[in-house]
């Protein structure tokens, strides 16, 4: 039974983590929209330790098209850690049901 609440917690974490992928993919969504909709004579600016620095609009969009990339590569990693999990927990709740079934 340890097991299997161990396990079941690790399910939950892993699901938190994948949550919080999809919401800063979706953040990084409407920055590239944004920046869309800006002029190569726009001024565009980057938060770095709360310091606002000026940024090329191409360097911008490469960024945010390279953190997109990371965060889906992220997510399709955390996605298949979860499938594992879930597998994983199944077979134990099997053996757990065969085990009091016995």
């Amino acid at each position: 039974m340890e097991t299997l609440q161990k396990e079941q917690n690790e399910l939950q974490e892993l699901i938190i983590a994948r949550q919080k992928l999809e919401t800063q993919f979706q953040e990084n969504k409407i920055v590239q929209e944004e920046l869309k909709k800006t002029t190569d004579e726009s001024n565009i600016y980057k938060l770095t330790g709360g310091v606002l620095l000026p940024v090329e609009k191409n360097e911008a969009e490469i960024n945010v098209d390279k953190r997109l990339e990371f965060i889906k590569e992220e997510i399709e990693k955390c996605e298949k850690n979860i499938q594992n999990k879930q597998t994983s927990l199944e077979k134990l709740k099997n053996e757990l049901l065969s085990h009091q079934q016995s």
